[in-house]
């Protein structure tokens, strides 16, 4: 195996590129930024505020050749929907187990040669006054990159920012990634809110 491929980032299906950047293309949307050479990492899915991101954030990805993996209740994934969703990139977790979400998530990135988890920290469309850490913790336990992905619906433009390897001073850490989503405006029209850890 050639080990220079091994720094890429895990690659969509060739037909991905062309399907999304014609659907950007036909409602007005650009994409811009450079994906780290990692294999893994977390990508922030900021700032989420409607529906409308999932398809804008999967397009955006397309363009990127980037095949994003999620989290979704272990029951999504029991019977014959299984598959479809592990096809999706769904990765079934069970908050009932023993060990918590972050070592289950950790585990998976541990067994995996390439893995880009997508995750909105923000936990809800509603807004909230804080992020879920755990976007955090997966990828400083996982010694993985965390990569700013954003959609600016205010300048109709996708895609990915800064990548920060978590140095455990959460404050610092969460200042860069403050400083990057000031100015991303929302589907709501309302710039991204909460970008703060509790544990700060």
């Amino acid at each position: 195996m050639d080990n220079s491929l091994q720094a890429l980032p895990p690659q969509s299906a060739p037909w991905t590129y062309d399907v999304a950047q014609s659907y950007l293309k036909l409602v007005g949307w650009n994409t811009t930024g450079t994906l780290p050479e990692s294999p893994k990492g977390v990508l922030i899915a900021a700032p989420h505020s409607s529906n409308w991101d999932l398809p804008f954030m999967l397009a955006v990805a397309g363009v990127f050749r980037l095949k994003l993996n999620w989290l979704g209740k272990h029951t999504l994934f029991e019977g014959a929907m299984g598959p479809v969703m592990r096809a999706l990139g769904g990765i079934p977790v069970d908050r009932r187990a023993r060990h918590g979400l972050v070592e289950q998530v950790v585990q998976r990135f541990n067994q995996s040669d390439s893995m880009y988890l997508a995750v909105a920290p923000s936990g809800t469309r509603a807004g909230s006054t804080h992020w879920k850490s755990g976007f955090y913790h997966i990828a400083r336990a996982a010694n993985v990159p965390i990569v700013c992905g954003f959609l600016d619906y205010e300048r109709k433009l996708g895609g990915v920012g800064p990548s920060i390897l978590p140095s455990g001073n959460i404050k610092a850490d969460m200042d860069r990634i403050r400083e990057f989503y000031a100015d991303k405006v929302g589907f709501d029209g309302k710039k991204t809110q909460g970008v703060r850890l509790s544990e700060e």
